[in-house]
């Protein structure tokens, strides 16, 4: 059974940071693609970041380019979410996702599992 629990969220001021971790389990880690998407209420789930299995060619939204960095250790099934300068609008439920695509994935659709979230809130 696959499982990917995030961990990490909170609350946090404006200008401050949080890292988020995803913990894989029951799959070849290794051979997927990593991403991390977020939602706000009454909002779309939204790509942030991606990952290669090999932990290259980082891919970021636009509005988080810059400030979050997406990593991995495929020796300890995580990947990561390092978030700084952190704003109001970044406040949302933030995922996990697991995708076989061997291309950069951006779609949600192409993402295989998914973890429960965890929710980072950012006041002003």
């Amino acid at each position: 059974q696959v499982q990917l629990v995030e961990s990490g969220g909170g609350l946090v001021q404006a200008g401050g940071s949080l890292r988020l971790s995803c913990a894989a389990s029951g799959l070849t880690f290794s051979r997927f693609a990593m991403g991390w998407f977020r939602q706000a209420p009454g909002n779309t789930r939204d790509f942030v970041a991606t990952i290669t299995w090999t932990g290259g060619n980082p891919y970021y939204a636009a509005s988080v380019k810059g400030r979050f960095t997406i990593s991995r250790d495929n020796a300890k099934n995580t990947v990561y979410l390092q978030m700084n300068s952190l704003k109001p609008e970044d406040t949302a439920v933030y995922y996990c996702a697991a995708s076989r695509a061997t291309d950069t994935a951006v779609d949600s659709r192409s993402y295989d599992y998914w973890g429960q979230g965890t929710q980072v809130t950012v006041s002003s």
